[in-house]
């Protein structure tokens, strides 16, 4: 079986089985020679975006194993997944027992994997590609420094990761394996074939660093649970999750830390992985609390049919954590409102999303409508102070969004309303304060923008109202032209 796309204008296979590499198949070859070659080819469209979706679910999968894993796409198509496992194979029994146990794993999965463990990407990409460059399978392997040097130098040049049209170009000049260049001047090579060949020698040998960037952001603090028996039901999920809250506070109080966002990866036995996330509104590390919130999102979205096989392994991560210092609660009436409505908060969050709960925050801008937005009660990003707001500005208890235009006249051209129309109603203007001027953010709005006067004024019912005038006379309008300052309503006090 082989994956055919176009490329230069022909169908060329994008990528072949073992059997297909058996009978000296090989990527970028036309179809219709590997026809002649090959006669009851299987030949299937690739699908480049399927690829990456599967190895996706695979690298959730992989997961169990380590939290660094990458998606290894070395010229933009998707072949395998790199996993980082500095610090993990002794949770496992050693390396050789974790590839293993990863190895067969998929083979249980009926996905016919083949694996490597070195010290460098590099090495372990070229050693994990073996039976591309080989007649024969060779068993899943690890390298090490120590043995490192003398079996490197026999791999054959598409072990480090080159394009196509560079390895026919090193094959023309007789260099076939690693050991043809690995001593040779580098200069020549660099003139020669670019760059990129020293860099992927150097990347395998681990004189240039290579890190694998993980596809997911990696969390500060997980623990999880391997279960004798799976589990699918939500009660038994809940308990689970409370035991390692409990695990996660310990370390969260030595820190000094709270949690502020958790998330629940729940790992199926036929490989799938369900992520649960929840966020507070106020940091915390009560157990109870954390279960409370998972149930809450539970309730909403699972469905115990969704278990499968059950849940072999349940793993909980702090995604985001803040310093909190113990504070103590007080004694009197024994309650605390404000933890009360934080509770709440998070409840209803975790029920209905997390826009289902908004609270006001203060953005550096003199544009009073810029000056202040909602964002959701969850998320605790910093947020500046306004700048207009100070003791002696007052402020309008309603403000809107958009101020509204109104028909205003005043008794002289900068002054303030006499008597003005607003939503097909007339106001008689009884005092007025102001104006409080502010300037134009022209390196948003432009340099056309104009000066605003704004006008605290009352009319003779006792109504007050925020009006301002947009334009300056004779600077920014001009009576000649016909263009006349407009005037608006932003806003309603009390």
């Amino acid at each position: 079986m082989v994956c055919v796309a176009k490329q230069k204008g022909a169908m060329r296979l994008a990528s072949l089985d073992i059997s297909a590499q058996s009978h000296r198949l090989r990527e970028g070859q036309g179809v219709t020679e590997a026809r002649a070659i090959c006669p009851d080819l299987d030949i299937i469209p690739s699908d480049d975006a399927a690829d990456l979706a599967f190895l996706n679910a695979l690298a959730d999968w992989a997961d169990r194993y380590t939290p660094l894993i990458g998606i290894d796409a070395p010229f933009g198509k998707p072949q395998g997944l790199f996993l980082d496992i500095t610090g993990c194979a002794h949770l496992f029994g050693g390396e050789a027992e974790m590839l293993k146990d990863i190895i067969s794993r998929f083979d249980k999965m009926g996905i016919y994997a083949q694996g490597s463990i070195a010290p460098t990407p590099g090495l372990a990409w070229g050693l994990a590609r073996q039976y591309e460059y080989y007649d024969h399978i060779t068993e899943n392997a690890i390298m090490n420094w120590d043995n490192l040097d003398a079996r490197f130098r026999q791999f054959p040049m598409a072990a480090l990761r080159l394009p196509l049209d560079m390895l026919l170009a090193l094959d023309r000049v007789g260099l076939k394996k690693v050991k043809d260049i690995i001593s040779a001047p580098r200069k020549p090579l660099m003139r020669r074939f670019g760059p990129l060949l020293l860099k992927r020698l150097d990347q395998a040998l681990g004189r240039e660093e290579e890190p694998v960037s993980p596809r997911l952001p990696v969390s500060d603090l997980s623990v999880e649970r391997r279960l004798a028996e799976p589990i699918g039901r939500q009660e038994d999920i809940e308990t689970c999750i409370e035991q390692l809250s409990n695990s996660l506070r310990v370390d969260l109080e030595k820190r000094g830390q709270a949690g502020q966002e958790f998330m629940l990866l729940l790992f199926r036995m036929d490989g799938i992985v369900r992520r649960i996330m929840i966020g507070l509104s106020a940091p915390s590390r009560d157990a109870k609390r954390i279960r409370a919130l998972f149930s809450q999102k539970l309730a909403a979205i699972y469905d115990e049919t969704d278990a499968g096989a059950g849940f072999e392994t349940i793993r909980l991560c702090v995604i985001q954590a803040v310093d909190k210092s113990d504070v103590q609660e007080s004694f009197v009436n024994g309650s605390n409102v404000q933890t009360n409505m934080h509770q709440l908060a998070d409840q209803i969050t975790a029920r209905l999303g997390k826009d289902s709960v908004v609270k006001p925050v203060f953005h550096q801008s003199f544009i009073p409508e810029r000056a202040a937005s909602f964002a959701p009660i969850i998320e605790h990003k910093e947020h500046h102070e306004a700048i207009l707001q100070n003791n002696h500005d007052e402020r309008p208890i309603r403000l809107f969004s958009n101020p509204e235009p109104v028909t205003a006249i005043a008794e002289v051209p900068e002054g303030p309303p006499i008597r003005f129309k607003w939503r097909r109603s007339q106001y008689q203007v009884a005092r007025a304060e102001g104006p409080e001027r502010i300037g134009a953010e022209w390196w948003i709005d432009g340099e056309s923008a104009q000066t605003r006067d704004y006008y605290r004024v009352e009319d003779k019912s006792g109504r007050r109202f925020w009006i301002f005038r947009q334009g300056l006379y004779e600077r920014e309008t001009h009576l000649s032209d016909g263009l006349l300052p407009k005037w608006f309503m932003h806003g309603l006090f009390a």
